[in-house]
């Protein structure tokens, strides 16, 4: 491949401008210059051409053939680069790029939707990439670089990762409607010590599931796991065709499931945390204004106490 020639910008800015005026003293002019360095740029750009590009005569300057050749190719280069410094000064800012976000599906019918709207609302110019995922993939995905931030329960702690805790909620009872304690306004944990149980594999969440399995051992019993499964719908969905009872985050109540009632358990003190994730490091723009909007959010907007269940 033939090498690209070193052209400096300011002389193809000079060579722009005195075509247009065909007048050195106003080129000078424009170009906030004197005429003799203006014209000094001019030689140098024609030096490395090898030929004129404007026939000089007193009283007159004019485009030569290689001049109007060049002028059209100068105006472009000269568009692509201003197109292209706004372009890195718009993603240097946040207000362009592309963010891979990373999210626990349980989030998605509560906190998810706000804190994507309002981020697009203030940065329409972003790309958003969606996964839903656990909580382990989503560290996996982080550490190897194809997430940027990650919205999962429990966040585990790691020395790559920072963590921005955002809110916490109690946990509530999974029941088939017909179950014997559906009809209650609160569940007490030690009346599900006989059921059999559907929960999340451990491996998905580790913290979540131990906590769960911490609030039935507080109550005085281990629970008989039946059925697991990934995902809080697919718990949810278990739950309704009878394979079991589970105990889940608040902010499952929002999952809708024919034949599914959700209830508050007792005692009710046992709390799990949501978290922002991202790389520790990471000096992304968009990384930073992502994780501001979350914050900014989690502190204390209604839709997201709505959302969440609980008070944070």
């Amino acid at each position: 491949m033939e090498d690209r020639p070193e052209l400096a910008l300011n002389q193809l800015h000079a060579f722009a401008v005195l075509a247009e005026e065909l007048h050195f003293g106003r080129a000078a002019e424009r170009l906030g210059v004197a005429q003799p360095p203006l014209s000094q740029q001019i030689r140098r750009l024609e030096e490395r051409v090898g030929h004129p590009l404007f026939d000089r005569r007193p009283g007159r300057v004019a485009l030569t053939a290689a001049g109007e050749e060049l002028l059209p190719a100068a105006r472009r280069a000269l568009d692509e680069v201003a197109a292209g410094l706004a372009a890195a000064r718009r993603v240097a800012t946040g207000e362009t790029g592309r963010l891979r976000i990373g999210f626990a599906a349980s989030l998605a019918p509560t906190v998810l939707p706000d804190l994507l709207r309002t981020f697009r609302e203030h940065r329409p110019g972003v790309e958003l990439e969606i996964r839903e995922m656990t909580t382990a993939p989503q560290v996996a995905a982080l550490r190897e670089r194809s997430l940027d931030v990650g919205l999962m329960r429990e966040p585990p702690e790691d020395p790559e990762l920072v963590v921005e805790p955002l809110w916490s909620e109690g946990f509530v009872a999974v029941l088939p409607a017909g179950h014997r304690l559906a009809g209650r306004r609160a569940v007490p944990v030690a009346g599900l010590a006989e059921e059999p149980f559907v929960l999340l594999p451990r491996d998905c969440g580790p913290t979540v599931h131990d906590r769960i399995v911490g609030v039935c051992r507080e109550a005085g019993f281990e629970p008989r796991v039946a059925q697991r499964a990934v995902e809080w719908q697919t718990v949810a969905a278990l739950v309704g065709a009878g394979l079991g009872v589970s105990l889940a985050p608040a902010g499952v109540r929002r999952v809708r499931m024919p034949g599914v009632v959700h209830r508050p358990i007792t005692p009710g003190e046992a709390r799990t945390g949501v978290g922002l994730v991202h790389r520790r490091g990471d000096r992304s723009p968009l990384v930073a204004r992502f994780t501001a909007e979350a914050r900014a959010l989690a502190g204390g907007t209604a839709g997201w106490r709505r959302a969440g269940a609980a008070h944070p």
